[in-house]
């Protein structure tokens, strides 16, 4: 198989790893909104577009943006709530100024931004990685069922399927070697869709109703308005994605054995800065770095940057052709949550690989480890801890990923960064 064709099927598995994860926002937000299908349609594509050249520009690395590490970046989570609240509290419009004027502030302190990596030692990013793979654990489990508030959630044909896509997938990644390890979780995805078909599981209506081809626009709810408190709320929104992303550069890092610097991270920031103010303009979300895509990294053991450009460049294909789109939504639900557990769990895996090289050096770093661990996975088992909080803090507090970052950038000033403590730093 020559070299081109097995980029391209390394880039439909990144693709298909994180498409689920990248319509589901439009439709949760579109929904809560009450847009009606053609704008629906609409928001959908142009979020798979934009999340194509997100990543391009995170791909690639000049003097000025580009983090240069083989990443994927989609819709942030954490920006889903204050996205509706300011919607049905402004208007649609108020959410793209809002966006837009993010984009250009996180642009603007990425220079300064990078210059935290202090802040970000193994003992913390380590930790942070750990915590994401843990809080997607559930996501995969609800999809496993077959998706939470579906008439069928853990029906045995639902679980059947989910723990045959599973299994197909560990026995592939056993007793396989080469290319075809490397495409187990496409295979796996393949094999459980095509089951599902002689189940009758799987919908071809949303193929047949799909159009071959649209325009996207800049603009295409409307001008946007700026209102103060979205403006606050959205970067507050955007500094916890950098936050966020900052823990899966440093994975993505000790993956592909690349040392990250603060040069480097402030190109990221500014990558992701320019991505967000983009997704305002042409009225989508702002984006992040996908953690399920550094799993489907470690699993397939490929670590180009050549596979993800294909994987950009798909995805800006798929948002001009919603027809071709249309074609990975027929994966059930509980197929997609059999791959995606071995994807997350591998998240959890290359955390804990980060955090074995430290956590015997110190009881110190052990007790961090605990506690922004337990705060993370505490706050997304029971978001609703801080509840009582002004809803501006909570952006910060009911995100167990953001809430677990906090704990173990705090703990680790206290433990490894003030002076009476720098004798005792582990570096």
């Amino acid at each position: 198989m020559n070299n081109t064709l097995r980029n391209t099927t390394l880039g439909i598995q990144h693709l298909l790893a994180m498409y689920a994860g990248a319509v589901m926002i439009p439709l949760i937000v579109g929904g809560s909104l009450g847009l009606p299908p053609d704008q629906l349609t609409y928001l959908v594509a142009i979020d798979i577009l934009m999340c194509g050249i997100a990543t391009i520009l995170q791909v690639m690395s000049n003097r000025f943006f580009g983090i240069g590490l083989p990443v994927v970046l989609g819709c942030t989570f954490t920006a889903v709530g204050p996205m509706i609240g300011i919607g049905q509290q402004y208007g649609i419009s108020s959410i793209y100024g809002a966006i837009i004027v993010s984009g250009i502030i996180v642009v603007l302190i990425s220079g300064f931004f990078g210059q935290l990596v202090k802040f970000f030692p193994p003992v913390v990013t380590g930790s942070v990685v750990t915590i994401i793979g843990i809080t997607l654990i559930p996501v995969a489990i609800n999809n496993m069922a077959g998706g939470q508030g579906e008439s069928d959630f853990g029906s045995a044909s639902n679980v059947t399927l989910a723990f045959v896509t599973l299994l197909f997938i560990v026995l592939l990644y056993r007793f396989s070697t080469g290319f075809i390890k490397s495409i187990s979780i496409l295979l796996g995805l393949v094999a459980g869709t095509i089951l599902a078909i002689f189940m009758g599981k799987v919908d071809f209506m949303a193929v047949k109703e799909a159009d071959f081809f649209h325009m996207v626009y800049p603009f295409y709810f409307g001008t946007p308005t700026f209102d103060w408190s979205p403006i606050i709320t959205m970067t507050l929104v955007a500094l916890v994605s950098l936050v966020e992303s900052t823990g899966v550069y440093f994975a993505l890092g000790d993956i592909v054995d690349k040392k990250i610097t603060k040069k480097d991270l402030s190109k990221g920031y500014r990558a992701e800065g320019i991505a967000v103010l983009l997704g305002g303009i042409f009225n989508s979300f702002p984006y992040t770095t996908f953690s399920q895509n550094v799993g489907l990294l470690q699993m397939s053991g490929v670590k180009s940057k050549n596979v993800i450009y294909i994987t950009g460049g798909m995805l800006i294909a798929l948002g001009f052709i919603p027809k071709i789109a249309a074609i990975t939504t027929i994966i059930p639900s509980s197929v997609l949550g059999g791959a995606m557990l071995a994807m997350f769990g591998m998240v959890v895996a290359q955390g804990i690989k980060m955090l074995s090289k430290i956590v015997a050096d110190s009881q110190d770093n052990s007790m961090i480890i605990a506690c922004s661990i337990g705060m993370g996975l505490g706050v997304s088992v029971v978001p609703d801890l801080f509840v009582s909080l002004p809803a501006g803090i909570q952006i910060l507090t009911s995100n167990g990923i953001v809430a677990g970052s906090m704990t173990a950038i705090i703990l680790n000033i206290l433990f490894n960064m003030l002076p009476s403590k720098k004798v005792n730093k582990v570096n």
